[in-house]
């Protein structure tokens, strides 16, 4: 890992030379159902998703329960217009009751699961489930104290900076430095929902990686998967998006969520983006040898006799390659051969005056 240590989040090593980890964010989409966030676990773990990923809060200890201006949704163009804060969080929270028997089946299933906490209560829940990592969301990442407190656990951390200036993110990595915590992912996130490729600005990564010198991935809203291909080559180590069991289903975060193929090929193409990066390289591969020989290079187009003047008439370059290269005709018109030579000879020095 560029200047920073290398890490793991429950074995599976993180990092710019490894494959992309990829999480699915469960969220709301349980619909209130704990079948279906159990089929959610089983489907993100039949998807090859590295982790999924739940959220870890009440109603309660993210707001108050009042209409009063402010806590009431009020943009129009948002999914959840009209929508009170309390009675949105009331509808899209996991109960806290669930975690165990979702913990279990990821275990169960083979997929690490871990959680954003939102208070300090939330923290100390996900401790009593010995969480192997903590996800910071977007619209925490300006909550220093809480920020201490989960770095205060000694766990990997992976942090959304979705709005975050440069002063925020910087205030958010300086607590969790202080606290000890040196294994972290920032995410470059645009909080909208759906978020649009254009205000994606994927360019950042490199960018916010070599300020921080940390690891950077991606929390991606947009729809499709061709943001977080190109984060990849960028050198995003971490993509995260919602998932779903299907958008037609409904459910908060539904419209902007994955469905089970959709993340099966996202899974697919992040690797292939990451193996493709490969290192700088110029001249041909190994595997490449073998087509070498299908380069163009200089041939004897007619029968010619010993002495004969080499012109435009009997030399060509075509291919296959096993003659000289095509750079030396200037060199080779006007010499004489050394002996009889039949048309679709290749030409080397040695048969020429």
């Amino acid at each position: 890992m560029s200047n920073a240590e290398i890490f793991s989040i429950a074995g599976r090593q993180i990092g710019s030379d490894c494959k992309p980890y990829i999480i699915a964010e469960l969220s709301g989409n349980h619909n209130q159902s704990i079948d279906r966030a159990l089929a959610l676990v089983d489907a993100a773990a039949d998807a090859g998703a590295d982790a999924i990923k739940l959220q870890t809060y009440t109603a309660e200890t993210m707001t108050l329960n009042s209409t009063m201006p402010g806590f009431v949704i009020d943009n129009p163009e948002s999914l959840w217009h009209g929508r009170s804060l309390y009675d949105l969080y009331e509808e899209a929270h996991t109960p806290w009751e669930w975690h165990q028997a979702l913990f279990e089946r990821a275990k169960e299933k083979g997929i690490t699961i871990f959680s954003s906490p939102f208070d300090k209560t939330s923290v100390d829940f996900l401790e009593t489930l010995n969480v192997p990592c903590y996800k910071v969301a977007s619209f925490e990442c300006i909550d220093i104290p809480l920020i201490r407190y989960i770095a205060s656990k000694g766990k990997p951390m992976i942090v959304s900076t979705g709005m975050a200036t440069l002063a925020e993110i910087d205030d958010a990595v300086r607590a969790m430095r202080e606290e000890g915590c040196e294994h972290f992912v920032l995410l470059k996130c645009t909080s909208t929902y759906p978020a649009k490729a254009y205000n994606s600005n994927i360019a950042t990564i490199p960018h916010m990686k070599g300020l921080f010198h940390c690891e950077v991935g991606l929390s991606d809203h947009t729809l499709g998967s061709g943001a977080a291909v190109a984060a990849v080559a960028l050198g995003a180590c971490v993509i995260e998006k919602h998932f779903t069991l299907s958008r037609a289903d409904g459910g908060v975060d539904s419209a902007f969520s994955m469905e089970p193929d959709e993340l099966k090929r996202l899974v697919q193409d992040t690797e292939t983006a990451h193996q493709a990066m490969g290192a700088i390289q110029y001249g041909p591969l190994t595997d490449e040898q073998g087509s070498v020989q299908f380069r163009r290079s200089l041939y004897l187009s007619q029968d010619v006799k010993k002495g004969d003047v080499l012109t435009p008439d009997n030399v060509r370059a075509i291919r296959p390659g096993f003659g000289l290269p095509p750079k030396e005709i200037d060199k080779v018109l006007g010499c004489a051969v050394t002996s009889d030579l039949p048309a679709g000879t290749p030409l080397s020095w040695s048969l020429l005056k």
